[in-house]
């Protein structure tokens, strides 16, 4: 992908969560169902770091199932981490950090390294193959040595619904060239009008990512949605 496109992809989605935070979160307000099945692998005492933590709904579910570990929450937007501080319920230990998964570095997380890591509906926002594989390798420097990772990303050229919402490119100022197979952009139409960048991955090149990051899948399924079929969902181990 080129640099400019990257850039501006990035200025994109930032700017629809701080336009769009709120309406986002009150969508947003229940967790998928492959979200569910997964946390409910989640150790009691484990260490937790949920990368694009949102507006909290993972740490929310892991503590109404009597957890007591240690959660670390990552997320770029403040709009989306002052809602996940705001409702976080009391007994885990919990920290929240503003971080955003495109920086070279992120900022320092001395809780770990951690037993489980967690990139629900984050990766396929990431502009960019290189950075999406950087966010990867990123979550395995700090993954213990019998860690695990989920992965969620959106199916969503699953549903006609969905697929009527794709938009042109020249409405964010791009043309196809400057951009990567698989690159859509997609309207919003909650609380308003928005955009926001999206990746659409194939069970095949999630696993070429993982992989080039030092993961080793151990699962993939279907799950969340119309049909069941609108989630991609990954489950690795470090290699």
């Amino acid at each position: 992908m080129e640099p400019d496109a990257r850039q501006r992809l990035a200025a994109l989605n930032a700017a629809f969560y701080a336009q769009f935070g709120p309406a986002y979160a009150q969508k947003r307000g229940r967790l998928q169902p492959g979200v569910a099945r997964l946390l409910r692998r989640v150790r009691p005492d484990a260490r937790v770091l949920d990368a694009g933590c949102g507006h909290g709904m993972v740490l929310r579910a892991l503590a109404a199932r009597g957890f007591r570990g240690l959660y670390v929450g990552l997320e770029a937007s403040p709009t989306l981490l002052a809602l996940a501080r705001q409702a976080a319920p009391p007994g885990p230990r919990a920290h929240w950090v503003q971080a955003d998964l495109l920086a070279p570095r992120w900022p320092r997380v001395a809780a770990g390294p951690f037993d489980v890591l967690l990139l629900f509906a984050v990766l396929h926002h990431l502009p960019g193959r290189e950075a999406r594989r950087a966010a990867l390798t990123r979550l395995r420097a700090r993954a213990a040595p019998q860690a695990w990772l989920a992965v969620s990303v959106w199916h969503f050229w699953r549903s006609a619904r969905l697929r009527a919402r794709v938009q042109p490119w020249a409405r964010a100022g791009l043309s196809p060239r400057q951009l990567e197979p698989g690159d859509f952009l997609l309207d919003w139409r909650h609380g308003g009008q928005g955009l926001r960048y999206v990746h659409l991955y194939t069970p095949a090149e999630l696993q070429a990512d993982l992989d080039a990051a030092g993961w080793r899948v151990r699962e993939l399924f279907l799950s969340d949605g119309e049909g069941g079929k609108l989630g991609l969902y990954a489950v690795a181990a470090p290699v």
